[in-house]
């Protein structure tokens, strides 16, 4: 995100990128403010002002980004603050955000209720290092460690979701799968959270990943 307004204290949204689940690129774009920027915050948003002089315009990106969402369960990580500068809000169950996931937190070794950065998180459990170097973050870059943050646990955070859901009727609950190792039945598949019919040529997946220049 770049900066307007007094000191450049107001974010605005510069660039956005959207990977599918398998971590390929499906809109990546700089985007222009509709107020003129003060602040490109270039040390963390990697944005120059030539990258936008030829920027799609904001209400023409917001459309093309919210039209890709519709329906889909979108992982991002403190992913509030990025639909706080789309102006948009997301269905919470269609909605995973990798900086509030205790299962994550403790893979890590952090504590459960720590919000930890994504660089950190990245490092701890991947051991990958992300944003560095002197050209400031990568938005595609933070969407894919965040999506293969979200698969280390995926099965297993989906399952506790899962099982807070009623199915049938108050009190009726889905069962947690068997633990591995255990001899159970293997789990049933995961529940379908969003409708299977693609919004895009290249989405065809159920989950996407939404994610910023800058956090």
């Amino acid at each position: 995100m770049v900066g307007t307004g007094p000191k450049g204290s107001v974010s605005q949204l510069a660039r956005c990128s959207i990977v599918s689940y398998d971590g390929d690129v499906v809109y990546d774009k700089f985007v222009k403010p509709t107020v003129p920027v003060t602040d490109y915050r270039t040390r963390w948003s990697g944005i120059r002002p030539r990258d936008l002089l030829k920027a799609t315009p904001y209400v023409q990106a917001r459309k093309e980004i919210l039209k890709l969402l519709a329906g889909k369960l979108v992982i991002g990580h403190a992913v509030h603050n990025d639909f706080k500068v789309l102006g948009y809000s997301h269905p919470g169950p269609l909605t995973r955000d990798t900086s509030r996931i205790p299962l994550l937190n403790r893979r890590a070794g952090f504590a459960e209720t720590e919000c930890a950065s994504l660089k950190r998180l990245t490092k701890t459990v991947l051991n990958r290092d992300i944003q560095v170097g002197r050209r400031g973050h990568s938005s595609v870059e933070d969407a894919r460690a965040t999506m293969e943050l979200y698969r280390v646990v995926e099965e297993e955070w989906e399952w506790t979701l899962a099982s807070r859901t009623p199915v049938s009727g108050p009190g009726h609950f889905r069962e947690s799968p068997p633990a591995r190792g255990s001899g159970g039945a293997a789990a049933p598949p995961l529940p379908p959270f969003v409708s299977t019919e693609p919004v895009h040529p290249a989405l065809t997946e159920r989950r996407v990943n939404l994610t910023f220049s800058a956090r």
